[in-house]
């Protein structure tokens, strides 16, 4: 049989086909079509514009990954942040943070929150411990649930993630009238001198936030502006933990050079 049998054949198979074909039902052609395996077309437009979307996604990533330099945040800011017991160094911090919010959710005393705007774009919604919220415990559980150990566990009885320390707010520094930090402490890290000015023992201070949690400093000073509070935790300095807890500044002296 001829090719040009074969298309004659073939065109009245069809022709027949659509003289019986019931009503809805697709022509043989669109079947044809339909049954054919898809076949990409690649001319030289479609080339273009595909490596032009994939050099336009690298360069989105490279933009992404400048705009976070150029957002470091307050660098003072991010110096007085305290992590959750337990964190590895900053740098190695940021690398295994997933910011998953899973030592967040679990902490039962809502002392852990998220970093903000302020403290630049790669710290953000990175979890740090806001003692105006809650008060850390060292109960662990934030070490626990971390997936990726950017929260390693900790002895309880020896961890430290800062340093009470009071400020030109304290109450007690003016009139000695305020004892609340030193009533609610749980370590007895804080004593009362002659004249009723709470004194922070540097070497029982864990920096658990319970005295910066229940000061009234500024509930009784609502006039002064400002949100820092009368006693504050400050964060050890770099290594101080592994060495001993060393403060950030002797906190006698810095009692007797604010209460002079």
């Amino acid at each position: 049989m001829t090719e040009k049998q074969d298309e004659k054949c073939e065109a009245a198979v069809e022709e027949r086909s659509e003289a019986f074909r019931a009503p809805g039902q697709p022509p043989v052609e669109a079947e044809r079509h339909a049954a054919e395996p898809h076949v990409l077309k690649t001319d030289r437009r479609s080339l273009l514009k595909g490596t032009a979307a994939g050099v336009g996604g690298i360069a989105f990533l490279f933009a992404l990954g400048a705009g976070a330099a150029l957002v470091p945040g307050d660098p003072a800011r991010a110096e007085t942040r305290i992590r959750p017991p337990g964190s590895v160094p900053e740098d190695e911090f940021l690398a295994r943070c997933l910011k998953c919010d899973r030592c967040r959710g679990v902490c039962h005393t809502d002392v852990i929150g998220m970093a903000d705007w302020a403290d630049g774009l790669v710290r953000l919604r990175t979890p740090v411990l806001d003692f105006r919220l809650g008060h850390c415990d060292f109960c662990g559980k934030c070490a626990d649930v971390c997936p990726t150990g950017a929260i390693e566990p900790f002895e309880k009885e020896t961890e430290k993630v800062g340093l009470a320390e009071l400020t030109d707010r304290c109450i007690a520094l003016r009139t000695g009238a305020c004892r609340v930090c030193y009533e609610k402490c749980p370590y007895d890290a804080i004593t009362l001198n002659s004249q009723n000015v709470p004194v922070i023992d540097s070497q029982i201070c864990n920096g658990c936030g319970l005295c910066e949690k229940v000061c009234p400093a500024n509930v009784f000073q609502a006039y002064r502006t400002g949100r820092e509070r009368g006693i504050v935790v400050r964060p050890l300095k770099r290594g101080a933990a592994a060495a001993g807890a060393e403060a950030p500044a002797s906190t006698d002296e810095t009692t007797k050079r604010r209460a002079s």
